[in-house]
């Protein structure tokens, strides 16, 4: 058997796409395992999570370092020790820098709740739901120097219903996170991820060309 593909994972808040991947990896779904989790919020109950999953975890503060760029170097160095194959965004509210994404070229991902390129940046539940789009839902992608720029890999979409705020909708966009981000690592640990540009190629795929979505949906 091939060699579990190594996570090194960062996230900020309570790491509920966190625990989507664990599940996933527990199950034998996702030949993977996460390293290390690094988070730079002393407080996020992801922390909680790996303790529970013997996942180890370290606490990197910003205050404690002068520069943005030192701050992200520290998180280069911890996982560079540990000798992870792939950068996993979820719930970062940083936006990693240059140097970051120089060590990792190809090789960090995150997720999004929202169908890029549009509505990227934060809030973009609710911003949805205000713009009176038919249809919103999650994308993961590719990290690149841009703010939710970088090559897109899968996203899922969700209707948005009349009345929608941002919390109905995140709660059912969320859904989706959890599954395509898994679905997201095993296709890299597959390697079947092919960057061209701005388009990821996934190798072995058949798409169904009949496939749509009408919102509203149409008579009979």
């Amino acid at each position: 058997m091939t060699r579990k593909l190594r996570i090194g994972a960062l996230a900020s808040g309570g790491g509920s796409n966190i625990q989507s991947i664990i599940d996933h990896i527990e199950s034998g779904k996702l030949h993977a395992e996460i390293v290390i989790l690094l988070s730079d919020n002393p407080e996020a109950g992801v922390l909680q999570r790996a303790d529970r999953h013997g996942i180890p975890h370290r606490v990197i503060r910003p205050d404690d370092f002068k520069e943005k760029d030192d701050h992200d170097l520290a998180m280069v160095l911890a996982l560079k020790e540990t000798g992870v194959d792939l950068v996993v965004l979820a719930g970062y509210m940083r936006v990693i820098s240059p140097v970051f994404i120089a060590d990792f070229p190809g090789r960090i991902m995150n997720i999004h709740p929202a169908l890029l390129p549009s509505f990227p940046g934060l809030h973009v539940q609710q911003k949805a739901a205000d713009h009176g789009v038919r249809f919103s839902g999650c994308t993961v992608h590719f990290v690149d120097e841009g703010t939710d720029t970088g090559p897109i890999i899968i996203q899922a979409v969700v209707p948005v219903l009349p009345g929608d705020t941002g919390e109905t909708l995140g709660a059912r966009i969320l859904k989706q996170e959890h599954r395509i981000y898994p679905e997201a690592i095993r296709l890299f640990s597959e390697n079947r991820l092919k960057i061209q540009g701005r388009h990821v190629r996934i190798l072995g795929h058949t798409q169904d060309t009949d496939q749509s979505l009408i919102n509203p949906s149409l008579p009979g």
